[in-house]
């Protein structure tokens, strides 16, 4: 049975050998990031102390693609596959009337910092922040859900600011900041890695209920309850809820911050959340995501590799395998194996994904001998099967991803496609070596 809470996963993941305790104390002042940052967020860590508090804290949870694949009941090559079934079939959430979540409630004024570790990441970061939080929110009509992670830079008390990217997230504050109204939210913390994957998905494209996606990852529906000062849902097993409202025609600056790219975003002003109410568990386990690690990276590609495949194989259906990779910040650089039955495929599979994804910058496509999650080979093909004049095209001027430090200098992105698959008329000069004996275990010879 997959695990649906935090503590379950950990408590697996810590007899098979997976966890790693820090039993030193980490001050929440950059030595904790450091720390999770030291395995670039693919290890999984348990912080008995953290400087200040009483409460644990977990990071690097769904960093590694193995563990994060084993956390739903699948293998790493089944990602792609398990994200659309769940798409198309759901599970729904189950609304219960108790949970351990709400074990402890504290409601009215309170001092956010003096509650639970709030980590400072990145030395030129505008102050501590938020980074891991589930914000659920409802659309205006109150009948859809939508999940996603957004960072909240700590402004003392009980205040944080809020940085929304989501075009849909930013109708629907801007809907109700219109009325004057203030928008509810929940952040949810110490989830299991389902519900993160979960959250990356498209909601202007799918339109889906991501908890009920989260649902069917795990095999089995998530419960919820109902929060005490705001009319939304949370799940019942999560460690810790922060109930509030973004304040409408209100806003703080932010930032710099540490972006996903690797370099620090602009300061500027967003929206403004007074929370109202907090609840967590009995010995409730805090959760972080250091930023720009592959704990942040790996959910976002693995769902952009499932969008990617879908939309690819539309005008190439001999498209195997698709590889959004984690060097190419998960979102900027593709790597796409194709049969190829047609001497126009490659080039034709890489116009397909840009029109995927806006964000593409550099896609690679690769006959079915190369491995597309080994980037040795992946250059090895591009090193014997290239051709600059004739296998690379330039799309120049097209939308990118502000994400990305050299569009912002001009607004704009080139794309660059490369075909790296062999010419069909030429196959068997291109063919690959291979020793026909193996595998070779070196102790059967010493």
């Amino acid at each position: 049975m997959n695990p649906s809470s935090l503590r379950s996963l950990l408590d697996q993941w810590e007899g098979e050998g997976k966890l790693i305790r820090i039993k030193k104390e980490v001050d929440p002042l950059f030595e904790l990031g450091a720390v999770l940052n030291s395995r670039q967020g693919s290890q999984p860590f348990y912080f008995e102390k953290v400087k200040g508090y009483s409460s644990p804290m977990a990071g690097g949870i769904g960093g590694d693609r193995d563990l994060l694949a084993a956390s739903i009941g699948i293998t790493p090559d089944e990602f792609v596959p398990k994200i659309i079934g769940s798409i198309v079939s759901p599970i729904p959430t189950r609304l219960i009337e108790k949970g351990p979540v709400q074990e402890n409630v504290v409601l009215g004024p309170m001092d956010l910092a003096s509650l639970f570790p709030i980590p400072t990441y990145h030395g030129e970061d505008s102050g501590a922040y938020y980074v891991s939080g589930i914000l659920v929110v409802k659309d205006p009509s109150g009948r859809k859900r939508y999940t996603s992670i957004r960072r909240m830079q700590f402004l003392g008390g009980n205040r944080t600011n809020v940085l929304i990217t989501s075009p849909e997230l930013l109708h629907q504050f801007y809907t109700f900041e219109e009325r004057d109204e203030p928008l509810e939210v929940a952040v949810m913390f110490g989830v299991v890695p389902a519900v993160v994957l979960s959250s990356q998905i498209s909601t202007h494209l799918y339109h889906a209920d991501k908890l009920d996606v989260a649902g069917a990852l795990i095999g089995k529906p998530f419960e919820v309850v109902r929060c005490k000062t705001v009319d939304l849902e949370v799940l019942a097993e999560a460690e810790i809820v922060m109930e509030g409202r973004i304040i409408p025609h209100e806003r703080e600056m932010e930032g710099p911050f540490g972006e996903l790219a690797g370099f620090y975003g602009a300061r500027a002003p967003q929206p403004v959340i007074e929370f109202s109410a907090v609840t967590y568990r009995n010995h409730a386990i805090c959760q972080t995501i250091f930023p720009s690690s592959y704990e942040e990276r790996l959910p976002m590609a693995l769902v952009r590799e499932a969008t990617l495949l879908s939309t690819v194989r539309q005008t190439v259906p001999n498209v195997k395998r698709v590889h959004i990779t984690m060097g190419g910040v998960a979102r900027f650089h593709a790597v796409i194996q194709i049969e190829k039955r047609s001497d126009g495929d490659g080039k034709q599979a890489a116009l397909a994904a840009f029109a995927s994804d806006k964000d593409l910058k550099h896609v690679i496509v690769v006959d079915e001998d190369v491995d597309i999650f080994d980037p040795e080979d992946v250059e090895w093909a591009m090193a014997v099967r290239v051709q600059a004049d004739q296998d690379i095209f330039i799309v120049p001027g097209a939308k990118g991803s502000p994400l990305e430090s050299s569009h912002n200098v001009r607004g704009v992105t080139a794309k660059m496609g490369i075909d790296a698959t062999v010419p069909l008329a030429h196959k068997e000069s291109f063919k690959r070596t291979s020793v026909p004996f193996g595998p070779i275990d070196l102790k059967d010879y010493i």
